[in-house]
Formats: structure tokens, sequence, C-alpha cells
């Protein structure tokens, strides 16, 4: 079949789900409800349906007051009992992959189930969706006249007591459709070559020789990926290797410290960039209109969403709401019960919602990783726009950072101390931190307040870091590739002295 006719006939078949979309952009309150219903029918002859008597729960209000809300190390024992081939324990059908995250205070790794239903109606459902959204705003796209460049996990899939876990994104091309592979580079091969520096060569030397419309992954390894694309064919521009190149669909991190960065090496003015929100519990958003940097929240994947809001998390006055109590501009901490049967669970992201009509989200940061030593609430996307606003004006580029707090010494005060790696480094690193801490100011109220006079905290410390740290910390841990992360903001020291270590090292 000619690709023309190909690009044709997906571009139809993907836009006739947006009649689907609408369903839920008008009644989400009234969806969102169903789902929930449907889910607790569901499970009702589970070990944890028959615990809550999920046969008598008619409502919400039932539901949230007789189901505590819990975190992964509430839900360990339950998920190694499901890992060890158990069934109906909080989902009926069985459950055969899991997918492997960072760990918690209890568990090294976390396994997160991932069920047939989830793996089809939300994960999957969610992959036709992105793209549904990008036609319908982009009715001359040629996307499916060429394949899509993923960069997903280095992990391989372990089996272990007749399941399997892995990186979510190998589970997914593991288990994707032979279409989807046909549409895609690298091969389902290299993709999953657990090596992640003879992987990432591999994927180098497949996918210059294709016709990419369209780039998927984590925006720093994706980062990595194309620079050594452009170093191996000695051009400047990825568009004089793939000319026909639109879109880059990106997720897992946030984009602000990249965005300068992809634009040198994507200088087209009407390329595209396309937000997700997705993890390994399930993906929650995806941004719907064209140059946006809101997400729209899908509430028909089979998760049932409910928030806490910030200012009571972790206090005795924390309470959860249901998505119709919501408000604009406030943060909250994201609990799913989902087709996978995670119920009430603590995902660790925070996001603020940008529109209720419909239901518009920004990731704002995660509950954990962020620095409250001294009543200061410093978040991530504090962080990131302060950084993104003093780059703009020294001139500098950011690869990777961490901060973590200086704590009070006696009569010292405490501090942040923040270890950056630039790859174009400011001229006066001085004047970079004078700029960055009144940024900081000007964006967190809390933070200004502990700053003035230097009552409760002194000026940032920043200490400038090797070339390549943080890869090498990362190579150290076994945690090059996939959905790895660096930890940017903590309330301890543990991740920063250890880089701190590794920075003197020669």
């Amino acid at each position: 079949m000619p690709i023309p006719i190909v690009n044709s006939i997906a571009s139809w078949f993907l836009k006739k789900r947006f009649h689907q979309i609408e369903l839920f952009l008008k009644y989400p309150n009234e969806v969102q409800n169903e789902l929930l219903l449907s889910l607790v029918d569901i499970a009702k002859d589970t070990e944890i349906g028959k615990k809550y008597d999920f046969a008598s729960v008619k409502n919400y209000r039932t539901f949230s007051e007789r189901v505590p809300i819990k975190n992964y190390d509430d839900w360990q024992d339950a998920i190694e009992r499901s890992r060890r081939g158990e069934t109906n324990i909080f989902w009926p059908s069985p459950i055969k992959w899991f997918a492997k995250s960072s760990g918690t205070t209890r568990a090294k790794s976390k396994f997160i189930p991932v069920s047939s239903e989830s793996l089809e109606d939300c994960h999957y459902a969610a992959g036709k969706d992105l793209l549904c959204m990008y036609l319908n705003n982009n009715e001359d796209s040629q996307l499916f006249t060429g394949k899509s460049l993923r960069l997903g996990g280095s992990k391989e899939l372990y089996k272990e007591n007749g399941t399997v876990f892995g990186d979510l994104s190998a589970i997914l091309i593991d288990n994707m459709p032979f279409w989807a592979e046909f549409s895609s580079t690298p091969s389902n091969k290299v993709s999953l070559m657990s090596d992640w520096e003879h992987k990432m060569q591999a994927i180098v030397d497949e996918t210059i020789q294709e016709n990419v419309t369209s780039l998927a992954g984590v925006p720093s390894w994706m980062l990595v990926l194309l620079n050594n694309v452009l170093e191996s064919t000695g051009k400047q521009s990825l568009h004089d290797i793939w000319p026909n190149l639109e879109v880059y669909f990106h997720g897992g991190v946030s984009f602000a410290p990249y965005k300068d960065q992809y634009k040198k090496i994507l200088p087209k003015t009407d390329f595209k960039y396309y937000e997700i929100y997705n993890a390994s519990e399930g993906f929650f958003a995806i941004q719907d209109q064209n140059d946006s940097n809101e997400l729209l929240l899908m509430l028909d994947y089979g998760i049932f969403y409910e928030f806490i809001p910030m200012d009571v998390y972790a206090t005795s006055k924390e309470r959860a709401i249901p998505l119709s109590d919501v408000k604009l501009h406030q943060n909250y901490a994201v609990i799913i019960t989902t087709n996978a049967g995670l119920w009430r669970y603590k995902i660790g992201d925070t996001v603020r919602f940008t529109s209720l009509n419909p239901y518009r989200i920004k990731v704002s940061g995660r509950t954990r990783h962020h620095i409250n030593v001294f009543g200061e609430e410093l978040i991530i996307e504090n962080a990131e726009k302060a950084l993104k606003k003093v780059c703009k004006r020294t001139k500098a580029e950011i690869v990777d950072f961490t901060a973590a707090p200086i704590f009070m010494n006696d009569k010292e005060k405490g501090a942040h101390e923040w270890l950056i790696e630039f790859k174009t480094p400011p001229k006066d690193i001085d004047y970079f931190n004078e700029l960055f801490d009144n940024a900081l100011k000007a964006l967190n109220s809390d933070y200004e307040a502990k700053r003035y006079n230097n009552i409760t905290l002194n000026k940032p410390k920043i200490n400038i870091a090797r070339q390549h740290l943080f890869y090498d910390w990362l190579k150290q841990n076994n945690k090059l590739g996939g959905q790895h992360k660096i930890p940017r903001l903590s309330n301890t020291r543990i991740f920063i002295d250890e880089l701190l270590r590794l920075n003197i090292q020669t």
C-alpha cells in the first residue's frame, strides 16, 4: 500500500476517537463518577473488595470514607504476593507485568502492577489519543509518511515466578502490535538492549538511515541521543538528517531546562513540541493544543482521580477531594484509583489546574522532591523557572542540576546548596547566583521571607559540576537511560554529598 494512503487511513482512524474525547470534555465529573463505580464493581470479589465491602459502595463519599489513602510502602506486601503469582488480591484479572521504577524508603525498587486492562485502555489508548490530538490540530501533517524515533528504557524484561518486570517502556514495546513496530524506529531488538552505551550507538546507526517524522522520549536522554546523531553525521541541524521531521512528543521530566538546546538543533520555526504526562502507574494527561504548556487531563482511561491540597498534605488536616472540587492555581498531590488495582494511591506528583473547563493541568513537582527545611517550600517549578530566566539573561546553558539544604550549625544560618553542570557556563558565577537568588524570591514568597535580611537563609551556594558528572553518577548507580532522572531537590544531603564527592574525583 502506498505510504500517502497509509497516512490518510491512519489519520482518519485516529480522528474518529475525537468524538469520544468530546464526551468527557462535556461531562467530566459524570464520567469520573461512573468510572469509579465501575472499578469498584469489577473488583468487588477481590481480597481488597471484600475487605472494604465494595459490593455496597454506591457513591464517592462511601468509597472515600472506607478506603484509606496509601503509598507504595503500604502496598508493597500485596504487590509482592501478586508478583509471586497470587491472583485476585487487588484486581480480578491476573497481573502478568510489573513496571519497575525507582524505590522508596522500604524498597530499593518499586514494582507497579500493569494489568491487561491498563495496558490496552490506558497506556496504548493514550498513545493513540496523543496522535489524535496532534492530527486534529495539524491537518496537513505527514506524520505517517515516515517513522517515529522512540527512545525507551534500557532495561531488558526479566521473567520471575511467571510474571514479568522491567521498564514500563520495555513492557509497552514488547507488547505493542506489529503495525506499531512497522511505524517505529529503532527495531524492538535495539530498543530493548540493556547496555545503554552500546544501545545508543546502535540507535544512531539504525535511525540515520530512516525517514524519521517524529521523536518520542524523555528530554534529557533524547538530547544525548540527538547530539550523538549530529556528531556521527557531522551535521549541525537534525533537519539536515531528517528533512520531514515535524514533532517531538516528550514527557518524564520538565522540558523547560532543555528547550533552548532543542531549538538550536531543531531550528525550523514550524517544528512542534507536544508534552505528555505519564508514569509507571498510568497515562494521565496530554497536550491538546499547539504551542501550549497545559495538559488535558484524560478522564476515561480507567483512572479515577483525587487530589490533596498541598497546604494540608502530610498534616492532621490532610484530606482528598474529587475532581469536581478542585480550584485553579492551587498545588495538589495526585491520588489515583486504577484499572490495575491501585486503590487511592499516592503517586508522589503535584499538579496545578490552569483550566476547569476543560480540566487542564501543569505538573508542578513531586511531593518529596522539594526543599522545605526552613519553611521556604521551594518546589521544582520555582527552581526551573528561575534557572531558565537567569540562563537567558547570562547566556548560560544547563545540562543538569540538583540542590539540597545546608543545615543550620550553631549560630550559622541555613542555605541552599546547588550543584549545576553547565553546557555553556556563565562568565560570572557570582552574578549568576545573585540573579538566581532574586528570581527565586520573585517566584516564591516563602523563600523571599526566609531570605529577608538573611533572617533564616543565607544566599545560595552554587558549585559548578565537572563535565559529565551527572551522567557518571547515573552510570555508577546503574541508572542510565529510560525513565531515570536526576533528583532535583531534596530535603536531605544524601544525593548532593555523593555527587560532590564524585565531582572532585578525576
